[in-house]
């Protein structure tokens, strides 16, 4: 008789123990008693009823899932294999168990049809240059439809955009011609504002004849540094003027004649 207490004791603690889960911070435990849900458990010491309880782990933490590269074609008709990862986590244990069979695996399929569904409508410069707005329209489509089981997605990134060597030489001409282009306009740019300067410089010599004849002597100190040069220089009409009138006296004072009146 003792030795049969003592075998149901050891059994009765053996089963006690047994029992005892013990969750972490971040777990909780889904229950279901003879096929019913329980309310969620933990973290800390769970005890379960041998035989009668059904106890499922959820981590609460987020999931990092990287979604396998989609072969898609943009909407201006150019093929594209683009790899993204998703953020996601547990926000309702229970739903995310009594909801849907196996959770990460569908966000999975989730994330891909909704990854080819929405690139696939945009153009390959919006998917280049327009990934940040891509990345928030992908997020709040996943997590509408992952919300009736649990799930909280907080993040889809585009990781990868690879499209054929074809269309990569085709924008890289296309980014040279850009270039091109735009150091034509500043060039011109910079031509039509030293013309307006040149301008405004020759209608205030044009205003100042003194400054003229300064900027003219100027020159010839400029251009008279290096003696090896011949200098062929204008001079105004005005300023030859007298010499060519004395000249032209000349020849009447030498022949002895007086003007007449």
């Amino acid at each position: 008789m003792i030795i049969a207490l003592a075998v149901a004791v050891i059994v009765l603690s053996t089963a006690a123990v047994l029992s005892l889960r013990v969750l972490r911070e971040y777990e909780r435990a889904v229950v279901f008693r003879l096929g019913r849900l329980l309310p969620v458990k933990g973290p800390g010491l769970v005890a379960l009823r041998p035989g009668v309880d059904r106890m499922v782990r959820v981590d609460l933490r987020t999931i990092t899932m990287t979604i396998p590269p989609q072969e898609l074609i943009t909407r201006d008709n150019v093929p594209a294999r683009v790899a993204a990862v998703c953020y996601f986590r547990v926000v309702d244990p229970a739903s995310a168990v009594t909801e849907i069979e196996a959770f990460a695996p569908a966000t999975s399929q989730i994330a891909q049809t909704t990854l080819r569904s929405v690139l696939g409508g945009a153009d390959l410069d919006q998917l280049l240059a327009e990934r940040e707005r891509l990345n928030e329209d992908l997020q709040k489509i996943i997590d509408e439809q992952t919300e009736p089981w649990g799930i909280k997605v907080s993040a889809v990134e585009i990781k990868d955009v690879e499209i054929p060597e074809a269309m990569q030489r085709a924008m890289a001409r296309q980014a040279e011609a850009e270039r091109e282009r735009r150091a034509k306009i500043i060039k011109a740019e910079g031509e039509f504002q030293a013309a307006e300067k040149l301008a405004g410089a020759a209608a205030i010599l044009g205003r100042e004849p003194s400054a003229l004849q300064l900027r003219y002597l100027q020159t010839l100190v400029e251009i008279g540094v290096d003696q090896s040069t011949t200098i062929v220089f204008p001079l105004p009409l005005d300023v030859l003027a007298p010499f060519v009138a004395g000249h032209g006296d000349a020849p009447s004072r030498s022949n002895g004649l007086a003007p007449t009146a």
